[in-house]
């Protein structure tokens, strides 16, 4: 005859309270580590590859710092006072806590002062079509450096393209690498049938340096639909500052066909679509649904008045997932 199985004793109340307490807090636990796992997700910067080098998906604009807003001359003298070389460093470095890792066309000067300031950022720097100067923008943190895109430009219109090539020749010599800087799809184009020996090219989504002569043409005989400022903003040899809708679609097709990355810059209109925080906004979110999920973003920061470091870094972890 077999004996019954002693039964298993209950647990005492307090065992058993101390039991669910123990698991709830297991549970939550679990529960907080996933939450503090995807809001790390979430803080994140997505990157790109160029070469050997992870490059921020947004990259910190310049022209600020250089007091060229492309707007007016007050805010030219804006930036300018703004932006002494403390300042500039101190801009950099809230990029680089943002997740920003590359700024583009930091001088020496100021890379050093950002060194000085503690700060840490990869360059990809103007190159001015100097070989001499190519070895002083490495000592200062350039990973990268591109041809300068007005006088990229100014070269396609003169029909001597080729002096741009021979110059990044002596970049890849000097083994960073290699980017071609544009206003116009034409140039991308060309370099591409022609096979240039380029890491990435720097794309204005916008057609900046059109001569007031180019825009007299564009509009014919109704010169009195011409806007104000294809008169009123002149700059440099003779450029005018107008920005047309029908641009971005262009660049943004030339992006779309090349397999290099690329890096669109002046996605904001250089201001003219900072009106509102919708505009804004619709800007980030419409550079990345056309560029490639290989390419970037350049934005300049302007953080006197508004934490605009903190607002693009949050567009782009919105948005920068995206591209074809």
């Amino acid at each position: 005859m077999n004996t019954p199985p002693h039964p298993v004793s209950p647990l005492p109340d307090h065992s058993r309270r101390d039991f669910l307490v123990t698991a709830t807090a297991v549970t939550a636990s679990a529960g907080v580590a996933a939450s503090l796992a995807q809001a790390a997700d979430e803080q994140k910067m997505p990157q790109i590859q160029i070469g050997k080098h992870s490059i921020s998906r947004l990259i910190c604009g310049c022209n600020p710092f250089g007091a060229m807003s492309h707007t007016s001359p007050m805010m030219d003298f804006e930036f300018r006072q703004y932006y002494t070389l403390e300042q500039i460093a101190q801009t950099v470095r809230k990029c680089q806590e943002e997740g920003i890792n590359t700024v583009q066309g930091l001088t020496p000067e100021r890379y050093q002062a950002l060194l000085k300031a503690g700060g840490k950022m990869q360059v990809l720097a103007n190159g001015r079509g100097d070989p001499a100067g190519i070895k002083n923008l490495i000592a200062n943190g350039a990973i990268g450096i591109h041809h300068y895109g007005v006088t990229t430009d100014a070269l396609y219109r003169q029909g001597k393209l080729p002096v741009a090539r021979e110059y990044l020749r002596r970049v890849r010599d000097a083994g960073v690498l290699t980017g071609l800087t544009t206003h116009l799809p034409a140039v991308v184009e060309i370099a591409e049938s022609e096979g240039w020996d380029v890491d990435y090219y720097m794309t204005c989504v916008y057609q900046w340096g059109r001569t007031t002569q180019d825009i007299e043409k564009l509009f014919g005989d109704r010169k009195d639909l011409m806007p104000v400022e294809a008169y009123s903003m002149v700059v440099g040899d003779g450029y005018a500052e107008v920005f047309l809708n029908g641009d971005p679609p262009k660049m943004y097709k030339v992006i779309r066909q090349v397999k290099k990355p690329c890096l669109a810059y002046k996605i904001l209109a250089a201001g003219r679509k900072c009106l509102t925080p919708e505009t804004i906004e619709q800007a980030f979110q419409d550079a990345f649904q056309n560029i490639k999920r290989t390419d970037a973003i350049i934005v300049g920061m302007y953080d006197r008045y508004i934490d605009q470091v903190a607002e693009n870094c949050g567009y782009v972890r919105r948005f920068g997932a995206a591209g074809v």
